[in-house]
């Protein structure tokens, strides 16, 4: 790479032209494109997990309580009767 593409920010803008920006020293980016010290989420976050209403425990524990509740209704039916 020549000096001259380095001393600028490789990110994209919206326009779809290249950052004119200076990145961050030991960087490819400047600090605006995610360059900086700090960007990005945390080790270990759990941001990006999923909330788990579809997951396989969810679901099972849902019909086990539908389950239940079923039982219930028909125990009280019976005694009703």
């Amino acid at each position: 790479m020549h000096d001259n593409a380095r001393s600028k920010c490789l990110a994209k803008t919206r326009r779809g032209t290249l950052c004119q920006t200076s990145p961050v020293k030991g960087k490819k980016r400047c600090r605006m494109h995610g360059g900086a010290k700090g960007i990005g989420a945390p080790k270990g976050s759990t941001n990006a997990l999923k909330h788990g209403f579809y997951s396989k425990e969810s679901i099972k524990s849902r019909a086990e309580v539908r389950q239940l509740i079923r039982e219930f209704k028909n125990l009280n039916k019976e005694m009703l009767l």
